[in-house]
């Protein structure tokens, strides 16, 4: 399995996942200009995509649906397309090479929902958007291969921002996002040690927290419950860039 993160954040949302043959993406926000630009580095066909998935309807992940009109398109919720197929939590279904689990999330956009993507022996988790996990969700993302994970922000840096005091208190409710502490400890509780090869922490905000603080809350994390991460790759993601995995992870 290969995937690349085209775009993470309050901005646009967008990842490729790969294997074999079988090509899908999830969500398609940012800009047109934008997420072609990628498509072409990457030189990528999104038309010849299998499927893509879709997390919710906020405009960050759903912006660009025109240019996937043709294309099979899975979501909870009505939404613009010819291809539309509607899809359930905790529902199972097959895109050729991959299986996949529709997870509920908490978030304040009705039927927001993460993956499980599997394909062969590997399993990747795909949650961008929610303000905490449900216990009956856990046992789904445990043991993946792949984590692209939610660490949205620090609260003390997120409280010194000039957002208005309703817009704080969306972000930080249940029905908001996974600040880094909660993302932490989560990741510490669902990954494993043996299996867990790559985590990239997603949807950081850009005036609530910074990529190094995001990261090093779930290096401290880890480091104070013991878990050994020496051969895992970490990596915060940009709002805008391309990252790559794959032997070890590059950003291009």
């Amino acid at each position: 399995m290969k995937f690349a993160l085209l775009a993470s954040g309050s901005k646009g949302n967008c990842c490729l996942i790969k294997h074999n043959d079988t090509k899908l993406v999830i969500d398609c926000g940012s800009t047109r200009k934008y997420l072609k630009a990628c498509f072409e580095r990457l030189q990528y066909d999104h038309l010849s995509s299998d499927a893509i998935l879709i997390t919710h309807t906020h405009t960050d992940h759903v912006s660009q649906m025109k240019m996937f009109q043709s294309i099979d398109t899975y979501a909870t919720q009505d939404i613009a397309t010819d291809h539309l197929h509607a899809i359930r939590p905790f529902e199972s279904f097959d895109i050729k090479d991959f299986h996949i689990t529709v997870l509920p999330m908490s978030h304040d956009c009705e039927g927001t929902v993460g993956y499980v993507i599997e394909c062969e022996n590997e399993k990747m988790v795909y949650v961008t958007d929610t303000g905490y996990i449900k216990k009956e969700v856990k046992d789904y993302i445990r043991d993946a291969d792949y984590y692209v994970f939610e660490s949205n922000h620090d609260i003390e840096m997120l409280m010194q921002t000039s957002r208005p005091v309703y817009v704080k208190q969306r972000i930080i409710n249940d029905y908001g996002h996974l600040c880094n502490e909660d993302s932490a400890n989560i990741l510490s509780e669902v990954i494993s040690e043996e299996t867990t090869k790559e985590i990239v922490l997603a949807h950081i905000s850009q005036e609530g927290n910074t990529r190094d603080m995001a990261l090093r809350t779930l290096q401290q994390t880890f480091d104070k419950k013991q878990i050994h991460r020496e051969h895992m790759r970490l990596y915060p993601a940009d709002q805008f860039s391309i990252y790559v995995s794959g032997n070890g992870g590059k950003k291009e």
